[in-house]
């Protein structure tokens, strides 16, 4: 038996392989055609249409790395192709088995209207069905020579990444350019006979269907004539039909599938490519829905839809005509589909009202979930965030990819730090690049987790990043599979469509209480450091802008608060968010970018800034606040003297030294303001932190000891750091010099430089203040190494159980202890602004103005005391997929807090990000809100996006705990709103004669829209 099943395998694989394939396009002629290589970036289309063209050959060589070569290809249908469906088929050389990441071309007509793209599984561009024989043909074909910067070894680095180092030799060789007929009858018997094949392989050895489909296969081989395939495919299916014609069983899996096709909005090309990757995709997709009435597309990342808006107005009008018809579903309300971890909480709130207005704006649509398959683990705040954006749903694929623990369930609902739970699924298919293989129909079963509780799954099926999209292939697929006995149904909805049915039959689906944490990837808290820094101050920068222009716009007359230039510069800070620029998993090209517009971000949100204090008047020297904290601190006057101030939160005050602080001595290397005594060793690291104030030593072991480690993981070197990196390391010890470099009452510190690796330096400058326990390590790094990472490490002497670390609005908790294997795989964890950790009636925390990852362990000492160490990822040096990744300067400022509560991290947190101002303004406006009530924080500042003049104030509870308190204004009020994330009321705030009074929940945020009383 077994030998006889093996040998209709392998005879319908052969003919299927051999025989039918070859036979789908039955006929062709080649095209005429000729080519232009664009020079430098790619063109507009008119310019290439007045292009010389030269003619080119088949098999020839063309595309340089990151090219663009245009070709037109001129032809006449055949007159005996008469009455055939006839396409164009072209094949720019496609290589590897990766549909995506490589060659792929749009084709236009002559006036310049996009047709169809060209892509290694989707080649083929319709002419006419039926023909009738005559037609001209005429195409203009934009191809671009991107290459596959992984091909071969994921772990080879190449200068394939970057245009200044890709080099000139062509990479593709061209094949094919035919005007072609289309047998249809083979195209299906091809279908039919993949899709019985297929399932046939996934059924048990004792599973009768298998056999029934073997023996129908084997028979309707003998039908096959094969020296006239097209002849008698009609009777080969006829012999297969029944094998496809019997239906599913009652209680089969049903699989909701939907159209789908994930593009990176940068990752193995620029941002430039991707623009192009979304015109020719969308092309398709539109292509597709005109052929397949029930077809279904889900498109996020309102970004994309821009692009394609600006610069191909053809495809996007296609888009608009298929929302109408239903065929194409905007989904996931976000701008892009960013990183799930790094974002703060107020730019994760701005995605989503960007996302959601332009859908709004443009379709008449609100979406109503997240669509988010590729990001790399999800923070806690996501269901809060969701919510009061208008979402119902959340979507997920990439927790399929977790090393060590299988993730429990596919529904559930998710619940996060505040409590709010969303409804949530993450494909049992595990892929967002489905194609309905028997492969995949039959994981999608096994895998499911909640089997007897639910019946539904989703499936997004189509080939992304370039790709092409969903093909006719698969839809023919899901039509088969529709009602087919031994596989699950399948059905093409809407994925709102799909979580209706699915809450419908699960409301008591599990819960799943806190972070998703994607168990791989956990680099991508560290790699590409000036990208991430980039993206934390241009999100604070933003946070400053907004708060002076709103103080302007109420206080200073003629003063116009500048909408569309925050827009603009919110919209690039966010597309930078996207999940694999802001994770440093890019090609250099694509840092290289990111790095000039963060500074280009950078220097026009200080001109907005300083043009607002400048409106508030002149004359005066006044220091700024823009944290929700009132601050007393050492600031840096204009001409570099020192001076200690008081500066209410999100108001100002004179540069004058308020009340005296107990001074900074300096003797040796200790440092001593009264509050901690900071004692530097021969070597540069802390021999000692002593808080004075709690009369304890903080440290058990060599305070900032830098430790250079070995770093090369077993795969994926931008997105993964293994667990056996700690194995193998360098404590860097050797100082060059150990400097007094600041004696001042107010302001002590001591340089330590050091040289280590292939050339690299650390320059440190620890500084302790008047006034306050932060003890701050501005560091400077030339770094020039390989495949190493650099941790900064504090040993506190604390038992603790568990660390806090901030997160988007909030913070989590994480165990110390490895008890189970979940909690061993997150040996490297994101966090925000600072990690805290503490035991009963004492704490500390590490504070951080740009980095995201860290790692904490837990020892216990021979003298039975317990040694928590906090070690923070300062910069790593992976060389895939950019090879320089990380190499260079990098400046960037962390910071011990000894006797540390969290309300005391919270604030230092924002006071290390949000330096204070000084600058010229004779006005004392009083601040535009503030706040009375321990754990009420305020987070934005801003004028109302409609443009009527409204403030609205988000703010959130910052502690963990419950929260009451008045928020007052700075000007006349007439009246609040508590309001969704959009600013849309949801209902009255409670106003009183004082301000508004607010009380949170845990973590829970809050959006007051305040309309200003009538001027008299």
């Amino acid at each position: 038996m077994h030998d006889e099943r093996r040998r209709i395998e392998e005879r319908v694989a052969r003919l299927h392989t051999q025989r039918i394939k070859p036979a789908i396009h039955s006929a062709s002629v080649p095209f005429e055609v000729t080519a232009w290589q664009a020079p430098g970036e790619p063109v507009p289309f008119d310019e290439a249409a007045a292009a010389t063209y030269t003619p080119f050959a088949m098999d020839t060589p063309w595309g340089p790395p990151w090219g663009t070569t245009w070709f037109r290809m001129r032809g006449q249908v055949p007159a005996a192709y008469a009455g055939r469906r006839v396409e164009a088929v072209i094949d720019l050389g496609f290589v590897g088995d990766w549909p995506g990441n490589q060659a792929e071309a749009l084709v236009h007509l002559t006036d310049g209207t996009p047709l169809k793209a060209v892509n290694p599984l989707n080649q083929y561009v319709p002419i006419a069905d039926p023909a009738t024989g005559g037609e001209q043909i005429d195409y203009l074909v934009e191809a671009a020579s991107n290459p596959d910067i992984l091909a071969g070894d994921f772990a080879a680095p190449t200068p394939l990444g970057d245009v200044r180092t890709a080099g000139d030799q062509p990479l593709y060789t061209f094949r094919r350019a035919d005007i072609a007929v289309l047998d249809e009858q083979v195209f299906h018997l091809d279908l039919d006979i993949q899709v019985l094949y297929e399932l046939m392989l996934e059924l048990g050895e004792h599973d009768p269907r298998r056999h029934e489909i073997a023996h129908a296969l084997d028979r309707a081989m003998d039908l096959l004539d094969l020296d006239d395939i097209s002849g008698s495919a009609t009777a080969v299916r006829e012999a297969l039909a029944p094998a496809l014609a019997k239906p599913a069983h009652a209680s089969a899996h049903v699989i909701s599938g939907v159209g789908h096709a994930h593009i990176d909005s940068a990752w193995l090309w620029p941002i430039r490519e991707t623009k192009r990757k979304t015109s020719r995709t969308f092309s398709n997709v539109t292509s597709l829905a005109e052929e397949y009435e029930e077809f279904v597309f889900a498109c996020s990342q309102a970004q994309q839809y821009e692009w394609v808006r600006d610069h191909y107005p053809k495809v996007w009008a296609r888009i608009q005509e298929s929302v109408k018809k239903g065929q194409w579903a905007p989904v996931g309300g976000m701008w892009v589909e960013a990183d799930g971890n790094l974002p703060g909480g107020e730019a994760v709130a701005r995605q989503f009202i960007h996302g959601k207005r332009f859908f709004i704006e443009h379709f008449g649509i609100e979406t109503k979930g997240v669509w988010l398959p590729d990001s790399f683990g999800y923070n806690a705040a996501y269901p809060q965030l969701a919510k009061l954006a208008g979402n119902e749903w959340f979507l997920t694929q990439k927790i399929s990819w977790n090393q060590t623990n299988k993730f429990p369930h596919h529904t559930f609902w998710w619940e996060g730090i505040d409590g709010t739970r969303i409804f949530t699924h993450f494909p049992p298919v595990d892929t967002y690049n489905a194609r309905f293989s028997g492969e995949e129909m039959s994981r999608a079963v096994r895998n499911y987790q909640e089997k007897g509780g639910a019946t539904r799954s989703l499936a997004p099926f189509g080939w992304g990043d370039g790709g092409g999209g969903p093909t006719r292939e698969i839809m023919e697929r899901a039509r088969r599979l529709r009602d087919l006995e031994g596989s699950p149904k399948v059905e093409v909805e809407h994925p709102d469509a799909f979580f209706a049915k699915a809450r419908a039959e699960y409301e008591d689906a599990p819960v799943w209480v806190g972070e998703l944490y994607l168990e791989l990837h956990r680099a991508t808290y560290t790699s590409q450091a000036r990208t991430k820094q980039g993206n934390r101050r241009s999100e604070h920068k933003l946070r400053e802008a907004e708060l002076w222009a709103t103080t302007a716009a109420l206080h200073a007359p003629g003063y116009q608060y500048p909408h569309a230039h925050l827009d603009r510069l919110w919209k690039t800070v966010l597309l930078h968010q996207f999940h694999d620029i802001l994770p440093g998993s890019s090609i250099a090209w694509v840092h290289r970018e990111a790095e000039a517009e963060y500074a280009r971000v950078a220097e026009e949100l200080e001109t907005l800034t300083t043009e607002a204090v400048a409106a508030l008047g002149d004359g005066g020297t006044r220091v700024f606040n823009t944290s929700p904290c009132d601050r007393a601190e050492v600031v840096r006057g204009p001409g570099g003297e020192l001076a200690y101030v008081e500066v209410p939160a999100g108001g100002s005050a004179p540069l004058e030294d308020a009340q005296p602080v107990e001074p900074v001595t300096v003797t040796g290397r200790v440092l001593d303001n009264g509050i901690v005594r900071v004692e530097v060793a021969e070597d540069g690291t802390l021999a000692s932190v002593r808080d004075l104030r709690a009369d304890r030593e903080v440290l058990a072991g060599p305070g900032n000891l830098l430790r250079l480690h070995t770093d090369l993981p077993n795969y994926w070197d931008a997105w993964d750091v293994d667990k056996h990196y700690r194995n193998r390391y360098t404590d860097l010890l050797d100082a060059d010099s150990v400097t007094v470099v600041d004696t001042d009452p107010l302001l002590g510190s001591v340089r330590v430089t050091r040289s280590f690796g292939k050339g690299s330096t650390v320059t440190q400058t620890i500084t302790v203040r008047a006034g306050s326990a932060r003890i701050d390590f501005e560091t400077d790094i030339d770094w020039h190494e390989a495949e190493k990472f650099l941790k900064a490490g504090f040993p506190v002497d604390l038992r603790a159980a568990h660390t806090s670390a901030e997160i988007a609005y909030g913070h989590v908790q994480r165990p110390t202890h490895t008890n189970t294997s979940w909690e061993a795989a997150r040996f490297e964890v994101s966090g925000h602004r600072w990690v805290h950790i503490a035991e009963p009636g004492y704490g500390v925390a590490v504070l951080n103005d740009a980095t995201y990852g860290h790692d904490v362990t837990r020892t216990v000492r021979e003298d039975g005391g317990t040694t928590t160490t906090v070690r923070l990822s300062l910069v790593r040096a992976p060389r895939v997929p950019d090879p320089g990744a990380d190499q260079g300067r990098h400046r960037f400022t962390y910071a011990l807090l000894p006797g540390a509560s969290i309300e005391d991290a919270v604030a230092e947190g924002y006071a290390l990000n949000l330096p204070l101002r000084v600058a010229d303004a004779a006005g004392a406006p009083r601040p535009v809100v503030s706040v009375d009530g321990d754990g009420v924080t305020v987070e934005a500042v801003k004028l109302a996006d409609d443009g009527s003049g409204d403030v609205v104030v988000r703010l959130y509870e910052s502690r963990g705990g419950r929260a009451r308190g008045v928020l007052r204004t700075g000007f006349a009020l007439a009246g609040a709103e508590v309001t969704d994330l959009l600013e849309r009321p949801l209902e009255s705030a409670d106003t009183g004669a004082d301000g508004v009074t607010v009380e949170l929940r845990p973590f829970q945020i809050l959006t007051l829209r305040l309309r200003r009383a009538e001027e008299s």
